[in-house]
C-alpha cells in the first residue's frame, strides 16, 4: 500500500503542475487542445467543449497541448496571445508546485504536532564532541558560511561537508556561528567524528546534538512553512550545482522509480503511523518543489527553456520561427527521455540488487 500511497503522491504532484498550465491558460482565453495524465498509450478519453481529457498507460508524467510550436489564424492559439501572457502560463505550472510544496510543508507541521527549531537542546551520546565549542541553546544562524533556515540546513551542511572531504581522518572540522545570550558568535573548526559509510565508499558525520522544538501556532506554521520550503528549494539548486561539480555522480540521480522507492520508505521506516505520514509529506514537499525548480531550468522541452524563448521574443519584438524553436525542443525531449531511460534503469537495478 505504501507505493500505492507513493505513485498517488506522485500523481498528484504532476497533475497540479499541470492544472497550473491548464487553469493559466484559460484564465487567458487561449485554447487548450489537451490535458492529459500519464505517458504513453490512452486508455481513457473524453472530449470536453475545447479540449480533450486523456488518461495514460503510464503514471510518469502528463502534459497540456497549447500548440506551443504551431502557427494558426486563431485569435485565442497560444502564439496569437501577448507575450507576457504566454509567460505567465508557461511558468504557472512551477509556481503550482511551489505553492504545493508549501502547503505541504504546513500540513506537515500540523501532522508532526510540533515545529523543530535551529537551537541546540542538548548532547547525546557517552562521549560527545561537539560540546566542547557548542553550547545548549545556542541558535545556529550560519554553517560554513550556509545561512540555516531550518533543522534540514544543519543535516545538509554537516554531511556536504564531509560528502566534499578528501582526508581520511575519523574527526571532520566544521566552521558554525551561532547566536548566544543575544551576541552573534563565531566558532572555527568545531570537531564531529566521523564514520565509515557502509561500503566504506565515503564518511558520515556523528551528529551529537538535537535541536528543541516548540509549540505549534499559526505563526509558527506559517513561518515554518515558509523556512521549509525555502530550505528545500535552496537543497535542490545546491544539489544541481554539486552534480555539476562532480562532487555527487550521475548514478545518485534518481527517475519516477527511484522517486516512489523513497517516498514508500518514507512511509513505512517507523512503527509510528505520525512518524511515518509526516516522513512522507516532507518527501512530498521536497520532491514538488524539485519539480517545480527543475522545470524552470533553461534547458530544451522544459518549461524554463520556452520561458527563455519567449522572454527573447519580448526584448526583440519578433517571435522565433515555430520549427527553429520546436526542433530545439525536440532534441531535447529525446535528450531528456533517454536520460530519464538510464536513471530508471538505474533505478530498478538499484531496486533488484537492493542498493
Amino acid at each position: 500500500m505504501t507505493v500505492v500511497y507513493a505513485i498517488l503522491a506522485f500523481c498528484i504532484m504532476i497533475i497540479v503542475h499541470e492544472m497550473g498550465h491548464f487553469f493559466a491558460a484559460k484564465a487567458f482565453g487561449m485554447k487548450v487542445y489537451e490535458f492529459s495524465l500519464g505517458m504513453g498509450p490512452t486508455i481513457l478519453k473524453k472530449k470536453g467543449k475545447n479540449t480533450d481529457y486523456c488518461l495514460k498507460l503510464l503514471p510518469l508524467g502528463g502534459s497540456v497541448q497549447l500548440g506551443e510550436d504551431e502557427e494558426s489564424d486563431d485569435p485565442n492559439s497560444f502564439r496569437n496571445k501577448p507575450v507576457w501572457q504566454r509567460m505567465i502560463v508557461i511558468v504557472a505550472g512551477a509556481i503550482m508546485n511551489l505553492i504545493l510544496g508549501i502547503i505541504v510543508c504546513a500540513i506537515t507541521l500540523c501532522v508532526s504536532g510540533y515545529s523543530i527549531t535551529t537551537t541546540i537542546g542538548g548532547f547525546r551520546g557517552d562521549e560527545p564532541v561537539s560540546n566542547q565549542y557548542l553550547q545548549v541553546g545556542d541558535q545556529i544562524v550560519e554553517i560554513n558560511g550556509m545561512s540555516i533556515w531550518s533543522s534540514q540546513d544543519i543535516s545538509y551542511a554537516l554531511q556536504n561537508k564531509v560528502a566534499k572531504s578528501t582526508d581520511d581522518s575519523s574527526t571532520v572540522s566544521i566552521d558554525f556561528k551561532v547566536v548566544r545570550d543575544g551576541q552573534t558568535v563565531t566558532l572555527n573548526d568545531v570537531i564531529f567524528n566521523a564514520t565509515t559509510t557502509e561500503g566504506g565508499t565515503g564518511k558520515s558525520i556523528v551528529l551529537d546534538f538535537y535541536v528543541n522544538t516548540e509549540e505549534l501556532s499559526f505563526g509558527t506554521v506559517m513561518s515554518g512553512a515558509f523556512k521549509n520550503a525555502a530550505s528545500y528549494g535552496r537543497l535542490v539548486i545546491m544539489s544541481l550545482i554539486d552534480l555539476l561539480s562532480g562532487t555527487y555522480g550521475i548514478n545518485d540521480l534518481s527517475g519516477p522509480v527511484g522517486v516512489v522507492k523513497v517516498m514508500s520508505e518514507a512511509a513505512s521506516q517507523s512503527q509510528n503511523m505520525t512518524v511515518n505520514i509526516s516522513s512522507l509529506l516532507s518527501m512530498i514537499s521536497l520532491i514538488t518543489i524539485n519539480l517545480g525548480i527543475f522545470n524552470l531550468l533553461p534547458i530544451p522541452a522544459l518549461d524554463g527553456m520556452r520561458f527563455v524563448f519567449l522572454l527573447i521574443e519580448a526584448i526583440r519584438r519578433k517571435p522565433i520561427k515555430p520549427d527553429v524553436e520546436g526542433m530545439i525542443h525536440f532534441v531535447g525531449l529525446a535528450a531528456l527521455m533517454l536520460l530519464m531511460l538510464f536513471v530508471t534503469f538505474n533505478d530498478i537495478s538499484k531496486l533488484v540488487s537492493g542498493g
